[in-house]
């Protein structure tokens, strides 16, 4: 029975969309015939370029993963990839083409990142055929994802809820914040599947400014910052800006200008989306606007520390053989942000809680032979910039805008500290390199 019911919410053993793998082979076998191997081979890099984009890789990481594999495929390759394209020239045996990749931003899914990095590391270093790596691609691709729709719904309540926590919430906090969490879940779901992503962000922050309003009035005290914040944190696209400024200070400015771009437009509907419902939740319900949350006792928050990351890890479609480490990372991520915010100031308790991640991360990324970033997107999520940048947006909408612009420059202050000490994580702990 507990066997049928841990199954109702994620597969042990992903199993592969047998029509979608069908309909990839069929593409390729049906083109296969009387091509030249120049064409082969450019179908491959073209194919890996996809599928790297779609689970996570930076523009950086894609660049450098797609250099190595030419190289050993025997061909000259040169790239430029951007959020939503990726261009490519390849020149192989006095054949040159030069081609537009057109992608489309996806969700970041750490478990098939790690096996197509494995996959591309195997590649490049010899150990690995182009043709099994075509045909291991298109099972990655086709693998249903790990955990199920009602898993990543449950873990958005879960993880909302620990947020209130983090933010100083009480259990009145904590439990608007799984409501909002649930709705928030379900809705994203909901626009996965009917492929109308632009609304569920600013239906879901209406429906916050609502349910947080209602909470307020209905069993006070409760924070409408925290119920709100807390409750939206899944959306927040704070790991956005730091990914976006850590491209910038490698200077793929292309590439960091769009996602800078894309997360204040995410930033603006979503706090667009928040205002209306609280203009309306406020005339409907008359709740107490300054009310101050009550914190809930110590040893709640080293409970929100274990279950907090596991939300997190659903989200982000990381294998359960990582848990542990995850938890542990996430964990050092926030004592070492709190510490140094208490004793330094936020922007140098992030850069702490950054490089405690990124060289922990470093360190478990070699021992496994896996990317960094399965740990690290996680605890970054916990260093929590988002939240920042939202309150940011809600004071400027508020008619508050010099509390709105001192605040998002803290925001921005905050996202380089993280970045700076992720970049001074790798030249502590170097990643992996394609000749390893």
């Amino acid at each position: 029975m507990i066997r049928r019911f841990t199954r109702a919410f994620w597969r042990d053993r992903p199993l592969l969309d047998e029509r979608a793998l069908a309909e990839a082979r069929a593409a390729q076998s049906s083109g296969a015939t009387a091509q030249q191997p120049y064409r082969r081979t450019f179908e491959l890099i073209e194919k890996l370029a996809r599928a790297l984009h779609r689970y996570g890789y930076t523009a950086p990481h894609l660049e450098d993963a797609l250099t190595a594999v030419s190289a050993r495929l025997g061909v000259h390759g040169e790239f430029f990839a951007t959020p939503t394209a990726i261009f490519a020239t390849l020149e192989m045996q006095g054949n040159e083409e030069t081609f537009l990749i057109r992608v489309a931003p996806g969700g970041v899914n750490l478990d098939k990142l790690s096996q197509l990095d494995r996959l591309t590391h195997d590649l490049a270093e010899g150990r690995m055929s182009p043709d099994d790596a075509s045909q291991r691609i298109d099972e990655i691709r086709a693998t249903l994802p790990r955990y199920r729709g009602k898993a990543t719904v449950v873990a958005a309540m879960v993880a909302s809820a620990c947020s209130a926590l983090f933010f100083g919430g009480g259990w009145r906090d904590a439990l608007t914040c799984a409501v909002i969490g649930f709705v928030t879940g379900l809705l994203s779901l909901l626009a996965r599947r009917t492929l109308r992503y632009g609304m569920a962000e600013p239906m879901s922050a209406f429906f916050a400014g609502l349910l947080a309003c209602a909470a307020a009035a209905w069993m006070p005290p409760v924070s409408l910052f925290i119920a709100t914040c807390g409750g939206l944190i899944i959306l927040l696209p704070g790991l956005t800006v730091t990914t976006a400024i850590s491209e910038l200070a490698t200077q793929h400015l292309a590439s960091g200008t769009s996602r800078m771009m894309s997360a204040l437009i995410l930033f603006m509907t979503i706090a667009f989306g928040l205002a209306v419902g609280l203009k309306l939740g406020i005339v409907i319900f008359s709740p107490p606007t300054t009310a101050a949350a009550i914190p809930l006792p110590a040893w709640t928050l080293y409970l929100a520390l274990v279950l907090a990351p596991i939300g997190f890890m659903v989200r982000f479609q990381v294998s359960l053989s990582d848990t542990l480490p995850v938890v542990a990372i996430c964990a050092l991520a926030f004592w070492c942000a709190r510490l140094g915010s208490q004793a330094l100031g936020v922007a140098n308790g992030a850069f702490g809680g950054a490089l405690a991640v990124g060289i922990a991360s470093g360190l478990y990324s070699r021992w496994k032979g896996q990317p960094a970033l399965v740990t690290s997107t996680v605890g970054i999520i916990m260093l929590v910039p988002g939240s920042v940048g939202f309150l940011s947006i809600t004071h400027i909408i508020d008619r508050d805008p010099v509390a709105g612009i001192q605040t998002a420059i803290s925001m921005i202050a905050a996202a380089v500290a993280i970045v700076t000490g992720l970049l001074l994580a790798r030249l502590i702990v170097p990643r992996r390199s394609w000749s390893e």
